[in-house]
Formats: structure tokens, C-alpha cells, sequence
């Protein structure tokens, strides 16, 4: 499409410009930085939207140098630019935000934004455009449905990263001279959610079994019931809080070298529709956990407070993270409970603790080993840098031999020979654990573990194998008796 230099082009930043929504990103970036001051913000809606936009902005201006942007309609911007021709930036953001985007884009002549007082969007936006272009003939590009009465206003409209519904209703009402960066389709969307939601980390809620698995009632038919529904129930919440947390980490995925591509780093998805996800994600499973019963319905809440805080402001300070990773395994254990009725024993909780603080452990000592092959000395929005890794190896190590000293003193327990058939077949699983523990830590120190221990396991053959064995030594060692 030529470039008419004597037409004005106004440019839509949010949805258009940039990927996502800058209202959005700045509630994420201010809810991560001051979660009590950023509800308390909410109240400034009585003011209006723009009196929000204000606030939100100055509590947490968003990492701006690494928004996603619509490249390609950024390249037809500055071809545009190139030809002589005026480009002003129209919005409905908040002006210091808008100057920003502008400054880091560098292709726009002028700035139309909200003040704090003024909403720039729909009407006003056009009122304003019309105001600056002084009754001339002017091009606008746009995406939303508030949009489609500017195109029908322009002389000629430019939809980018819009909606089919909204490509649909500019098409009916102005000269639509393209169509750019159209929004991806629903397959690649559900790609997109599916990546977000993490239903491979589901398998960590089937931590809610192991108090009917080890106390050998798993044939009762209401415990079966209940052990489900936690599972669903935790399932749900997890994914919940794994939205929630992607949301408050967007500024430090979009540094690293594989979180960038996360479907909200890289703008594939809305943060605005991560957060309505993830409300629905927790009344969805607040409403399972009901149904199951009061005192689950209260570890599901720690398990909730435990993520939350989490997200907010734990996962920056060095060893309390970690703990508080073992801490959200470990809970799952006493859901299961919960849910069932069943009491937790002290060496179930003892191992618990060891072991998913030794792979918490494992899981930093990963991270720190792919930032010393980056030469990077620190982690953005962590509390570690490279020169800890000795330390957190040697901790992780070493509680991972706590937990399999808890292991082997629970062979040894008198109970244990009553309530298996093949109490020594309890031995060759620690021997089995003491392989795959070994394994996890000499995989991690040579620069091969994932991001997570989890996912690293369901690739690793060795470690699939692995814990399949052990699985089925556990079965043999409570229901088939050997002789000895």
C-alpha cells in the first residue's frame, strides 16, 4: 500500500502498536511490586478509568523496553515514516506511558493520550483526532470494537491485531485498505493456554493419594471419591496460581532465553484474559473443594495464601523460596488427608519435607548452572547469583540423604513389618531413590536439567524407568508376599 504524505495516519498503541494492553500490564507489574497499595488502587475507578490508568502506572510502570510489539506492522509504521508522512500516536493509555512506548518505537511525530483525567478512547479519541488534524482527511489504525466508528470516520482504515468479528464490522462501515497482524487463530490460542494452564504439572497433585495409597484403603469406595475430587480440586488451583504467577513474572520471562516464549511473555494471550482465567480457575475449584469438605476446603486455601505469596514477593528471598516450594509439595500430602480423613504420619511428613526440598534445591541449582553458561552472575528477580552454587549444591545433596535416611529408619520401624506383606522389598526402593537422586544431581551439575525437575523426569528415559520401578516395588512390597 503507497503512502499518501499529505493524509495524517493516527496509530492505536494498545493491541495494535504493542501486543498486549498497557492498562494490564501496569495492574500485573504494580500488583508484583505492592499488592496491598494495588488493590487499594482499584478505588480510584470513582474518579474514572483514566484516574485508574494514572495510578496503576505510577505503581507499576511496566518493563517497557521489552513489551511485545506487532513487528511487522512496526516495519510498515516506519516505511511509512520514511516517506515523509505524519504519524501520530493515538490512545487510550495513560500519557506517560504512551510517551515511552513512543520514545522506544521512534516513529511518531506526536502523542494523543489519557491524562489522569481524560479517557482517550472511542468518542473522545475521535473528538481528539479530529481536534489535531483540524477537520482534514486522516487515516487511523486500530483493532478494538471501540475502533470501528474512527474507521468509519477515516478516510481510509487500517485494522491490525483485530478480532474477525471486529475485521467483519470495519469492513461494513470504511474503506479497509489492509489488515495487518491478524489475530492467531483459535487452534493456536488453545496451543497457547494449554502451555499456560501446565497440565503435565497435574501429576505433582497425585501427592494427594499418597495418604490413602500408604494406609491401604485405597479400595474404599468414598475415599476413591474424595481422593479424586482433591485431585481435581488441586489440579484446578494449581493452574490457577500458575497463571497468576506467569502474570507477576512477565517482566523477568521476557529476559530469559526460553520464558519469553511463554504464550503472556510473548503476547499470544492477554494478561487481562490470564487473570479472568485464573479467578475462574479458583472458584472452580473452591467450588470441588466444598464438595469434598470443610477441612480440605482449608488446605486448599494455604495451599492458595502459599502460592500467592509466593508469586508476590517470596520467590526473591534466597532459601525461603526454596522452603516454601517444599512447603507447597508438602501440602498436598496433608490435602490428601484432609480430604480423606486419614492422618498424616510423622515419617511421611518428615520424607516429604527432605525430599521436596532437596528437588526445590535441584530446581535453583539448575537455573544458576544455565546462568553461569550465559555468564550471567545473577538471576533477574531472583535472590541468587552464580557464586551460590556451591552452597545450594551441597545443601541440596544433603537433605536429599536426609531424606533417604528418613526412608530407611521407617523400614526399620516395627509398624512397617505388620502393614507390608514384603517389608524388606522396602529396600530395594531406597536403593532405587538413592540411584535417581543421584542421577537428578549429576544431570544438574553438568548444565542438563530443565527449568523443572518435573518435566526433566517425563523426558529423561533413565528416570521414567526409574520411578516406574519404584512404583512397582511399592506394590509388591504391600501386597504380595514373598518369601524371606
Amino acid at each position: 500500500m503507497s503512502a499518501d504524505r499529505e493524509v495524517p495516519l493516527y496509530v492505536d498503541l494498545d493491541g495494535s502498536v504493542l501486543r498486549g494492553d498497557t492498562l494490564w500490564e501496569s495492574f500485573a507489574s504494580a500488583l508484583r511490586r505492592h499488592p496491598l497499595r494495588t488493590v487499594a488502587a482499584l478505588a480510584a475507578l470513582v474518579w474514572g478509568r483514566a484516574a485508574l490508568k494514572r495510578r496503576l502506572a505510577e505503581l507499576g510502570t511496566p518493563d517497557l523496553d521489552t513489551l511485545p510489539l506487532h513487528e511487522g506492522f512496526v516495519a510498515w509504521l516506519r516505511e511509512q515514516r520514511g516517506a515523509g508522512r505524519r504519524i501520530v500516536l493515538a490512545t487510550a493509555a495513560d500519557r506517560a506511558l504512551a510517551e515511552a512506548v513512543a520514545a522506544r518505537v521512534g516513529v511518531f511525530d506526536h502523542v494523543l493520550a489519557s491524562d489522569g483525567h481524560h479517557n482517550l478512547k472511542g468518542r473522545h479519541k475521535l473528538a481528539a483526532i479530529r481536534e489535531d488534524a483540524r477537520g482534514a482527511a486522516f487515516d487511523y489504525c486500530g483493532n478494538g470494537p471501540e475502533d470501528v466508528a474512527i474507521f468509519a470516520a477515516a478516510r481510509r482504515a487500517i485494522v491490525v491485531g483485530a478480532s474477525p468479528r471486529v475485521v467483519r464490522a470495519a469492513r461494513r462501515r470504511a474503506d479497509v485498505a489492509a489488515v495487518l497482524e491478524p489475530r492467531p487463530a483459535r487452534p493456536q490460542r488453545m496451543q497457547g493456554w494449554v502451555g499456560a494452564l501446565r497440565p503435565h504439572q497435574w501429576l505433582k497433585n497425585l501427592l494427594v493419594l499418597v495418604p490413602v495409597l500408604t494406609s491401604f484403603r485405597i479400595e474404599e469406595p468414598m475415599l476413591e471419591r474424595d481422593a479424586f475430587l482433591a485431585f481435581v480440586s488441586f489440579s484446578l488451583a494449581a493452574s490457577s496460581g500458575y497463571l497468576l504467577n506467569d502474570l507477576l513474572d512477565l517482566a523477568a520471562d521476557r529476559r530469559h532465553p526460553r520464558k519469553r516464549e511463554r504464550a503472556f511473555a510473548a503476547g499470544r494471550l492477554s494478561v487481562r484474559s490470564g487473570f479472568v482465567g485464573s479467578a475462574a480457575l479458583l472458584l472452580a475449584s473452591l467450588a470441588i473443594a466444598w464438595v469434598v469438605g470443610e477441612r480440605f476446603v482449608v488446605t486448599v486455601l494455604l495451599y492458595l495464601a502459599m502460592t500467592a505469596s509466593y508469586s508476590a514477593f517470596v520467590k526473591r528471598v534466597a532459601l525461603l523460596d526454596v522452603a516454601m516450594l517444599a512447603g507447597l509439595y508438602t501440602v498436598r500430602v496433608f490435602a490428601g488427608g484432609a480430604a480423606t480423613g486419614i492422618p498424616v504420619s510423622v515419617w511421611l511428613l518428615a520424607f516429604s519435607v527432605f525430599l521436596f526440598f532437596s528437588l526445590a534445591l535441584l530446581k535453583r541449582c539448575g537455573e544458576l548452572v544455565a546462568q553461569r553458561e550465559r555468564d550471567e552472575e545473577t538471576g533477574k528477580g531472583r535472590g541468587y547469583g552464580v557464586g551460590d552454587l556451591p552452597v545450594l549444591q551441597s545443601l541440596g545433596i544433603a537433605t536429599s540423604c536426609a531424606a533417604l535416611v528418613v526412608l530407611a529408619l521407617y523400614v526399620q520401624d516395627p509398624d512397617v513389618a505388620r502393614r507390608y506383606a514384603s517389608p524388606q522389598v522396602l529396600w530395594l526402593m531406597l536403593f532405587g531413590l538413592l540411584v535417581w537422586l543421584g542421577r537428578l544431581w549429576l544431570d544438574t551439575a553438568r548444565g542438563r536439567m530443565h527449568d523443572d525437575p518435573l518435566v526433566y523426569t517425563l523426558r529423561d528415559p533413565g528416570s521414567r524407568w526409574t520411578v516406574g520401578v519404584l512404583l512397582v516395588l511399592f506394590g509388591v512390597a504391600a501386597g504380595l508376599d514373598l518369601p524371606g
